[in-house]
């Protein structure tokens, strides 16, 4: 059951599912679709990832979806923390080793490692990035409305960087406790190494997939709200082609 809605600026299409696993089915049969497209014709492709218990359902079944030449597909990710030790499981690059680039044969996989110096890190991802177009980004929405670590009301729908060391606000931290990524806000780190909104935005394709009701307040602002760093999902509303996947629980109208 998909019941389609229309946002009441841009072009986004949001589909409601009856169920997190229905969602993520239906958007990694979305993601398939285009990689598939894509690579046909010995053609390839070039994604981002977000790395969140929100894309969970999304990658199992990404990972399933048969008649995908993987080894023809780069990726990469969105956003790491600084900080953390290069083993520390609550690593984004770690997490999606486990939940997806482990699970697949990808062609390349390009983890972000902030080292010791993460400025000079986030400039090196910056180049790679910037090699040649990125296809698709599978992505979510965080509960303070942001988009990776871009955070209200800092976020820059501008900025003229790609790739870039930011503070996180103390919402966003607590998110990732409220996830179980952290036992408590003071394990949180506080710097991270995020792509910026408008580097999102450059991709050909967005599958965005936000379940669960605390999701719902940020879904109905990035709807409905004015385009702007308040909410940066709202941005979104800018690009061309979004599809934003909901649960019952997410739904605004439900």
């Amino acid at each position: 059951m998909t019941m389609p809605a229309s946002a009441p600026a841009g072009g986004i299409d949001v589909q409601v599912h009856p169920s997190r696993a229905a969602m993520g089915r239906a958007a990694a049969s979305v993601v398939a679709a285009k990689l598939r497209r894509l690579l046909q014709d010995g053609g390839s492709a070039r994604m981002i990832f977000a790395a969140a218990p929100s894309q969970a359902e999304m990658l199992d079944a990404l990972v399933a979806e048969p008649g995908i030449d993987w080894g023809r597909v780069t990726a990469f990710h969105m956003d790491e923390y600084i900080g953390l030790a290069p083993d520390a499981p609550t690593r984004f690059a770690l997490w999606l080793r486990r939940q997806l680039f482990d699970r697949l044969p990808f062609g390349a996989v390009h983890l972000i490692d902030p080292g010791e110096t993460p400025a000079a890190a986030a400039a090196e991802y910056a180049r790679v990035l910037a090699q040649a177009p990125i296809d698709i980004v599978c992505l979510g929405i965080g509960v303070n409305g942001h988009l990776a670590f871009n955070d209200p009301p800092v976020a820059d729908l501008t900025d003229p960087l790609d790739v870039k060391v930011v503070e996180l606000d103390a919402v966003c931290r607590q998110q990732q406790v409220d996830d179980g990524c952290f036992p408590g806000l003071a394990d949180v780190p506080t710097h991270a190494i995020t792509l910026t909104v408008p580097r999102l935005l450059r991709a050909d394709r967005l599958v965005c997939v936000v379940p669960g009701a605390a999701k719902r307040e940020a879904v109905r602002r990035a709807l409905n709200d004015r385009i702007g760093a308040a909410c940066p999902a709202t941005a979104l509303r800018r690009h061309p082609a979004v599809t934003l996947f909901l649960d019952p629980e997410s739904n605004p109208h439900g």
